[in-house]
């Protein structure tokens, strides 16, 4: 601890310890001189009251020293509290980043999805309008459910982190309120649920036109 103090540079000293002084003897006195005597007991009595005027001088400077270090104690503590409420409201910023990556991965996987099945569907469609082949109809249809199997994955993914970062927008402010966490820094508009919601309206308007055979992908 001595040292640790000493490192900090707090400079919170233990006190010496106090010198055994042995407790002044009784005196020996000849009853027969009471005068002798009493001038005897009052030195006695006087040397008792300055071994325990030393003890309580070591026990205040004893108590002061713990005074100190209860105090030091006290800051430490608050320090450490400051930087659990700091690590978790970074926790939230990470969470927030993992959630991210989450509709990330859903939304590549949808985008494979979606231009696989939509190229079987042209590929097979242009083959067929060149009288290559005559029946497209099978592959069509396969197409045209890889497409609706990445729009519907793309929705339910999104859905999905939507309700996600609400939940973990609305426990920030709970714990923001209990004084749990600074909450300093902002959820920023996330690019990635934005870059979800384009991708499903490109889906849409892919489905629209494999099926009405219209639109801006017919």
């Amino acid at each position: 601890m001595a040292k640790y103090l000493a490192s900090t540079g707090f400079g919170l000293k233990r006190p010496a310890k106090l010198p055994e002084t042995p407790v002044p003897p009784i005196p020996k006195v000849e009853e027969s001189k009471s005068d002798v005597a009493s001038v005897q007991y009052s030195a006695y009595r006087t040397g008792l009251s300055n071994h325990r005027t030393g003890l309580s001088e070591h026990r205040t400077s004893l108590s002061e020293y713990r005074t100190d270090l209860s105090t030091h104690r006290t800051d430490l503590s608050t320090e450490r509290t400051e930087m659990s409420m700091r690590r978790t409201g970074m926790s939230f910023q990470r969470t927030r980043m993992s959630a991210d990556r989450t509709l990330m991965s859903v939304i590549r996987t949808s985008l494979s999805l979606i231009s696989f099945g939509f190229t079987i569907f042209q590929v097979f469609e242009k083959l067929r309008d060149s009288g290559t082949i005559t029946h497209a109809a099978a592959p069509r249809n396969f197409g045209i459910a890889l497409v609706v199997l990445g729009i519907a994955m793309l929705v339910i993914g999104t859905v999905y982190h939507m309700q996600f970062m609400l939940g973990l927008r609305h426990e920030r402010h709970e714990m923001a309120a209990s004084g749990l966490v600074h909450a300093e820094s902002r959820f920023p508009p996330s690019m990635t649920l934005i870059t979800a919601f384009i991708l499903l309206l490109i889906g849409l308007a892919a489905i629209f036109s494999m099926v009405f055979q219209v639109g801006p992908f017919s």
